[in-house]
């Protein structure tokens, strides 16, 4: 059996002129086929390097976020751990060395005064806990006296040049470094660091 008829047949044209195509509008086909496929191809380009700028330009916005996010965490860290050295600083070291350098401190005080208003009789005034240390002052051959004061504590110091009075104040010096220190801690962004 044949399956001729189950077939379209294409043999006859059965109800139109024939198209007779020439060289010209051969070329022409030709030509038109060839913009659109270059078009398309354009076109395509075009939206794919679209797509890669967006694609790019989300990454590096995530990246960058992402860094901002490492660096406020290694920030973080490093303000913790430094936390409570600073502060065991301000609490222990620094009393401590101020300690030490109160008998300089003065020294260097009583030259600046020595230079400024010439030799005068000094009353130095302190807490009688630091008379001790300030007792080799008077040796250097200045008028120099020592006066216990109780109402100053350890680390304060008055300094009276004939009319003039100076003040040295350690505690107070290391009171408002402890402050400092502190309120830098507290200032900190986004409080991460508390």
């Amino acid at each position: 059996m044949s399956i001729a008829h189950l077939l379209e047949e294409f043999g006859e044209l059965t109800d139109g002129v024939p198209l007779a195509m020439t060289d010209v509008s051969l070329e022409e086909e030709r030509l038109a086929a060839f913009e659109k496929g270059y078009q398309a191809g354009w076109d395509d380009a075009v939206k794919a390097q679209s797509e890669d700028v967006r694609r790019i330009t989300t990454d590096l916005a995530q990246n960058l976020k992402d860094l901002r996010f490492t660096y406020e965490e290694a920030y973080g860290a490093v303000m913790t751990a430094l936390r409570p050295l600073l502060m065991e600083m301000a609490g222990a070291v620094l009393p401590r060395l101020a300690s030490e350098s109160l008998a300089p401190r003065i020294v260097e005080m009583l030259h600046e005064q020595a230079r400024a208003q010439g030799r005068q009789p000094v009353e130095i005034a302190a807490a009688p806990e630091d008379l001790p240390r300030l007792a080799h002052l008077t040796e250097d051959g200045l008028d120099i006296t020592l006066a216990a004061d109780d109402t100053l504590g350890a680390g304060q110091v008055y300094l009276r040049f004939g009319e003039s009075e100076a003040e040295i104040d350690l505690p107070g010096v290391i009171a408002d470094i402890s402050a400092a220190v502190s309120a830098f801690f507290d200032e900190q962004p986004g409080k991460a660091i508390a």
